[in-house]
This record gives structure tokens, C-alpha cells and sequence, in this order.
């Protein structure tokens, strides 16, 4: 599902949010941080007045972002067997996702999505290439934060499927094959179609919005 473009009141939540969480962090006195704190409040209120979502949990989610703001960065990998693509059932909302996830600080991007794929399925793998950059913002169902998505394709070395505390089901499929319900915000049919693509063509450039 391909959003055309995000609302103009979740961009400029979102702005304000992201303004206000850097100036708090970089703010010199209790007269700026209360100035501050006041602008995270208005963007939780102007998406609690847009999407009907609860001030109080918006509040708690901008609080637990601090320091200078930044996309988040999330990780994906493309495992292939057969030529089918591992997919992952998530616990949380019952759909079916690539193995991945929020990179830590620290991480290194291919690593994290390494590591991903041995907690969410059991595979030990190897990042071989990426096969693309996405933007959250042009793909999808919207977000509350902006966030990035990096898809690496990855060569399966060894393992057996494995479900995880996040996974319920661990499975191959082919292209005709994927789950109508997919994971909303982890694995768009965009992101399983260029890993099929790329798969069958390694040669293919990166792709990136």
C-alpha cells in the first residue's frame, strides 16, 4: 500500500517535535525547557486532535526520544532459499514480516541484520549487499516517527526455523505465495518484490528513495 504523500498536520507534529525534543536537549535554563516542553505538548495535541490518539501515551513516546533528532533507522533481512523469501510472523499483530528491527546504538547497519535474523528465525546469515533505502514516510501506513528502512539481501549459512518471544511462525515462500497480511510498518510488498527482484538479478543497483 503506497501512501501519496503524509499529512500535512503529521509533518508538522512531527517538526515540532523534532524541534522542540533538540531544543530541550540543548536548552541553557529551566525558561527555555518549560518553552520547550509546551511545543511537544502542542504536536502531541495536534495529533491527539487528527488521529484520535491518546495525548497521554503520545506524551510517554516523545519523552523517550532525547538528544538531537534524528530518523530512526530500521533493519531488514532478505533471506532466500530455493528462491523463496524467508518470512517471519509477528507475535504482536499476527503478520507476516522479513526478519528485523530497530538498530542499536552501536550496531553496524549489515550486523544488525544479521543478528535479526538469527533471533527472529533461528539463521545464522551473511549480508552480501543492500538492496534498498526507503523512506517510511513514502511507503506504507503512516508513522508516528520518521524512520528509514534498510533491506540487506543476505546469504543463509546455516540454521533451522525457529520462532522467537517476537515470532510465531518461521517459513519460505515463493512470489506467488506471500501472505495476504503482511506486518503494517515492518514489511511493505514493495520491499518483498525489489528482494525478489534483486535476488534473480544481483546485478541490479541499490535502490533508494
Amino acid at each position: 500500500m503506497t501512501s501519496p504523500s503524509v499529512p500535512r498536520w503529521l509533518e508538522w507534529a512531527r517538526q515540532i517535535q523534532a524541534l522542540s525534543q533538540t531544543g530541550y536537549h540543548y536548552a541553557e535554563n529551566d525558561y527555555q525547557r518549560q518553552r520547550y516542553q509546551r511545543l511537544i505538548e502542542i504536536a502531541a495535541e495536534i495529533i491527539n486532535e487528527c488521529a484520535e490518539l491518546e495525548v497521554a501515551p503520545l506524551l510517554d513516546a516523545f519523552h523517550a526520544q532525547i538528544g538531537y533528532a534524528t530518523p530512526r533507522i530500521d533493519v531488514r533481512a532478505a533471506i532466500f532459499q530455493d528462491s523463496k523469501l524467508l518470512l517471519v510472523r509477528e507475535r504482536q499483530d499476527g503478520g507476516w514480516t522479513m526478519p528485523g528491527g530497530w538498530a542499536d546504538v552501536g550496531d553496524v547497519p549489515s550486523e544488525a541484520a544479521e543478528r535479526e535474523a538469527w533471533e527472529e528465525a533461528g539463521f545464522h546469515v551473511k549480508a552480501r549487499r543492500v538492496i534498498g533505502v526507503y523512506d517510511a514516510n513514502r511507503v506504507g501506513p503512516l508513522e508516528l516517527f520518521h524512520a528509514f528502512k534498510l533491506v540487506f539481501l543476505c546469504d543463509l549459512i546455516d540454521g533451522e526455523p525457529r520462532p522467537s518471544a517476537e515470532t510465531s511462525e518461521v517459513a519460505f515462500f515463493g512470489p506467488d505465495e506471500i501472505p495476504v497480511h503482511l506486518s503494517v510498518n515492518r514489511t511493505y510488498m514493495r520491499h518483498i518484490e525489489d528482494a525478489f527482484r534483486v535476488h534473480g538479478c544481483p546485478d541490479l543497483p541499490t535502490i533508494f528513495d
